[in-house]
């Protein structure tokens, strides 16, 4: 059965916040709210627990999963930025964008695309999210709310809690979530960048 906490979206509560970072540390998955919509989250080395934050989403290794940043600096650790990369990125973030680059080894092997060796990496603009990965102090891992019967990711607290409560050990409600998921960029290669999925952040700013 999984635990339900009201943490206020402006002013998270510490002690709520140190709860959900046990739970994380301990192998938990919670359902998280983010500046585009609900993300499932889990501890970046606990294979176990991104396994099954796999079989929840109904996706396999060649699906990006994706490492909730605190900032430009920590994406750095995992991710391989050169200085074209990093002018876009700093434009870019915090806020709903998802970029794809050529993992560090930082970044288990299982973790990142079987055959091209890249990984998501976003920093999100979301207080609650910004707090846990203080707490935390290294990235989450993420996927979007999205269940394999459906079409639009899940956005309503107490919907998640029915849907999910025997798989999940956490459900965060923090008030009303965007029903839009990240924009992914793809920036791995030296071409232009590639426009993967046109979300809640604007593509313009990168050309599209």
């Amino acid at each position: 059965m999984s635990q339900f906490f009201e943490i206020h979206p402006d002013n998270p509560q510490l002690r709520l916040i140190k709860q959900a970072a046990q739970i994380i540390n301990a192998g938990g998955i919670v359902a998280l709210p983010t500046d585009s919509c609900y993300a499932l989250v889990c501890q970046l080395d606990n294979k176990d627990a991104v396994e099954r934050v796999r079989r929840i989403r109904g996706v396999d290794d060649k699906h990006h999963l994706t490492l909730l940043c605190r900032d430009l600096s920590e994406i750095a650790q995992y991710a391989k930025v050169d200085n074209r990369q990093y002018r876009l990125l700093k434009a870019a973030t915090p806020g709903p964008y998802t970029f794809i680059l050529e993992a560090t080894k930082e970044v288990p092997r299982r973790l990142s695309h079987p055959s091209r060796k890249t990984i998501g990496l976003r920093v999100p603009e979301n207080r609650i999210a910004h707090a846990l990965l203080e707490e935390l102090r290294q990235p989450l891992l993420g996927t979007t709310l999205i269940l394999p019967d459906q079409k639009e990711p899940l956005t309503n607290a107490d919907d998640i809690r029915e849907r999910l409560e025997k798989q999940i050990e956490l459900v965060i409600d923090s008030g009303a979530c965007s029903l839009e998921p990240t924009t992914v960029i793809d920036l791995s290669n030296d071409d232009e960048p590639l426009l993967l999925r046109q979300g809640r952040g604007d593509a313009a700013a990168f050309g599209f």
